[in-house]
């Protein structure tokens, strides 16, 4: 036990005072800091003036003036919400005259058969396809007022067919499929935990990598056994990769509150706070998953080059929930989200998408974590094999079978 409490003080201790480390966690702070501040200003300007952004993405000009040439005869009136955007013309000729002459920036060509094809043609001077429909729902609006014989009511329920109403039997509020936070909260939930599992564990290569390559490793092993030195190594690192995602989260916090703003985020949103529980535990059991198998990887490859190369076969299962988030999100308490979430090379990531989701039940990432707990342990073990003589000594080229193999302990 006191060999292990060394080599992790002297880890933490190195990586705490490499420079790499320090200017990241001062550095993604100071951005976002910086980032704030711009923000701040921009607001302020566009509190008494316009705001240059927005006035690129979306400049500020009355709506433009649209024609029409109604060949169907169903067009009888014009709303007057539309008098001042639309035009009637009896002629295509005309139109374009109007077209010409700036009267009109665009004009539509109703079918005379539009009733039984419902074709529309629009005509305008330049090629702009995504500006060019920006005014489409005001001839839209025109067809549905004529179709509808002026019965407002009608064309009010045919804009709004229905007031979905959605009732929840659960304690979580419902969330509104149409919002982009539905998405967005836990795809920004999985990619933060697959960055920062990802990057304490490669911290974790790189050190073996290195001590390798410069021999020290074969001194090390000399003083204590591969599993206190692993013990040690897994337990620093992942304390410097939680102090790290603590002082950035921290950071966040506190520059919302000296630059006064908030986020009116609606309660269905709101995550519980039982998340940062299970955060915590999903971040430490992952990171000493994959940490060990990349200090597997370590002790066979013969530099750190070639054990970049080969960290992608160790980190793939690790993405696969990046590339199915699209179901994981929509049916978060599906088959494949269960099965993925029980996994242990793919729960850190995809129970942390569930929990950011929607309700589960307690016992899944219970199961999960305990499933973790047992992979992690047999992985350091399986590993700790890896750091023999012919390994440390042999400098071969990496091969995967060899990996693999070793790790199963033939």
């Amino acid at each position: 036990m006191q060999k292990t409490w060394l080599v992790l003080k002297n880890e933490f201790i190195q990586a705490v005072a490499r420079r790499s480390f320090i200017l990241t966690l001062v550095l993604i702070p100071l951005i976002g800091f910086v980032i704030t501040l711009a923000v701040a200003n921009l607001q302020k300007n566009s509190s008494g003036g316009s705001n240059p952004i927005n006035e690129i993405i979306s400049p500020s000009v009355l709506p433009s003036v649209e024609g029409f040439v109604d060949s169907s005869g169903l067009v009888k009136f014009i709303p007057q919400s539309l008098a001042r955007r639309l035009k009637a013309f009896p002629s295509e000729q005309e139109a374009q005259q109007g077209l010409r002459i700036g009267e009109i920036t665009a004009y539509y060509l109703i079918a005379p058969d539009y009733l039984q094809s419902g074709k529309v043609t629009y005509v305008r001077p330049d090629f702009n396809p995504l500006g060019g429909l920006s005014q489409s729902g005001v001839i839209n609006e025109l067809l549905e007022n004529n179709l509808l014989d002026r019965d407002l009511g009608l064309v009010d329920r045919l804009q709004n067919p229905m007031n979905l109403e959605t009732i929840s039997l659960t304690q979580q509020p419902a969330r509104d499929p149409g919002n982009a936070l539905t998405f967005f909260l836990p795809y920004i939930v999985t990619m933060f935990f697959y960055i920062i599992i990802l990057t304490s564990a490669s911290l974790l290569l790189s050190s073996i990598s290195n001590e390798k390559e410069s021999r020290v490793m074969e001194i090390l092993m000399t003083s204590v056994t591969p599993m206190q030195m692993l013990t040690g190594k897994i337990i620093a690192l992942g304390l410097a990769g939680l102090m790290q995602t603590i002082f950035w989260s921290g950071s966040g916090l506190l520059l919302l509150r000296l630059s006064g703003a908030s986020f009116n985020v609606p309660i269905a949103f709101q995550l519980p706070a039982s998340i940062l529980v299970w955060g915590v535990i999903f971040f430490l059991l992952g990171y000493a998953l994959y940490g060990s198998l990349m200090a597997g990887l370590g002790a066979l490859v013969p530099n750190l080059r070639e054990a970049s190369q080969a960290t992608t076969v160790i980190i793939l299962p690790l993405i696969v929930p990046l590339m199915v988030i699209s179901s994981l999100v929509s049916d978060p308490n599906g088959t494949l989200a269960i099965a993925l979430s029980l996994f242990p090379l793919t729960s850190p990531v995809t129970m942390m998408t569930r929990l950011a989701a929607g309700q589960i039940p307690f016992w899944q990432p219970a199961l999960a974590a305990a499933l973790l707990v047992a992979s992690a342990f047999l992985v350091v073990r399986a590993v700790a094999g890896m750091f023999r003589a012919q390994n440390l000594l042999s400098g071969q080229s990496f091969r995967l079978n060899v990996f693999f193999k070793e790790l199963i302990g033939r």
